[in-house]
């Protein structure tokens, strides 16, 4: 089985002509009745060794971290040794499994270790040098200290994008920086003055930013035919979440058993909105990360109308038949939602069907 991603290196090292592997996607289209970017494309495996890979990376990685928490016991804060240990060993494995064999899988992982691993170290030597006790006070250094660390991480991700080219080294760089920005907001206000308050609409503006980035990146590449497209898919991933949660925290559906029949109905207007987003750009991380929301919605509302011993069966039921039938009919709804759209932002969209 050929990925998109195998064309493109293929074209790339002169295997094929250009016009040979825009045939066979063509053909690929003419087949499954769907363009190419409505399947939403992404590598994640190729064989099961990316599986055993990751396993065994895994270990070493694990391994790494508590022979740096043995060299260096730290009772206060992250373990600073234990956290470049592990940076060291994901940058020198993906060397090979990166670089080289260019594996999926365990190229997240190790990239995200890495990311992890600088982070921890840097969090760590901040409290090494600094005093986990302090951080208890109303102080502005250990504030800025965090930011500083964050920063760092992002530069990091960003010597590693240079390197190896992960697609997702691009969100995690994207998620330094949004905590970043957050911790310089709170530092500025006052540690002691933050609460979950401040704290929800932060995340949902930095979700908003990182949400505007990966249509950046999907605008350049409309047919999802380049690594850019991959990029788009991981921000907007990271994105999904840090705008779902928000929306509905404001709805009140955080609470749990406290849920209202208006708040139900909200989530289900504002899912409604999401999914006609997600269709117009093509992408379902939207509908993913508001899932667990709207389930716990329609459980209320089927126990508010009586059927207590089968609402959860009847919420899987109706969620799950609405969902494969949004997958089944995916281009022709989304034909339907972009075309009565602006020329302008439908030259901004990824390629429809009528489009292609």
């Amino acid at each position: 089985m050929y990925t998109e991603d195998d064309l493109r290196q293929a074209v790339a090292s002169g295997a094929i002509s250009a016009a040979a592997a825009d045939a066979l996607r063509e053909s690929v289209r003419q087949t499954r009745e769907a363009p190419a970017t409505d399947e939403e494309h992404f590598r994640l495996i190729n064989s099961f060794n990316d599986i055993f890979v990751t396993i065994a990376a895994v270990l070493l990685l694990v391994a790494m971290g508590g022979i740096g928490q043995a060299l260096m016991p730290v009772n206060d804060g992250p373990p600073p040794l234990a956290g470049l240990l592990v940076a060291g060993a994901a940058w020198g494995m993906a060397e090979y499994f990166t670089r080289i064999r260019r594996m999926a899988l365990p190229s997240i992982v190790l990239l995200l270790a890495f990311v992890g691993g600088v982070f921890v170290t840097l969090l760590g030597a901040v409290f090494v040098a600094y005093g986990g006790d302090n951080f208890n006070d109303n102080h502005v250094v250990p504030g800025l200290l965090i930011s500083a660390a964050a920063l760092a991480t992002a530069g990091a991700a960003y010597v590693h994008w240079k390197r190896f080219m992960v697609p997702i080294t691009v969100a995690a760089g994207a998620a330094a920086m949004a905590l970043t920005a957050i911790a310089l907001i709170v530092t500025a206000i006052g540690p002691n003055n933050a609460d979950e308050s401040m704290f929800i609409p932060l995340v949902f503006v930095a979700g908003l930013v990182i949400f505007g980035f990966a249509m950046r990146w999907d605008i350049s590449d409309r047919e999802r035919q380049t690594r850019r497209s991959d990029v788009a898919f991981w921000l907007h991933l990271l994105a999904a979440p840090m705008i779902a949660h928000p929306l509905f925290h404001w709805l009140g559906v955080t609470g749990g058993d406290n849920i209202g029949f208006g708040a139900a109905i909200g989530v289900l207007v504002v899912y409604v909105a999401m999914g006609i987003v997600a269709l117009a750009i093509d992408r379902r991380a939207l509908l993913v990360s508001a899932l667990a929301y709207v389930l716990a919605a329609l459980t209320f509302l089927f126990d508010r109308f009586g059927a207590v011993e089968l609402n959860v069966a009847l919420t899987a039921l109706v969620i799950g038949s609405a969902l494969l039938t949004l997958s089944a009919f995916w281009t022709p709804i989304r034909r339907a939602v972009v075309q009565p759209l602006p020329g302008d932002v439908q030259a901004r969209l990824p390629v429809t069907a009528a489009a292609a």
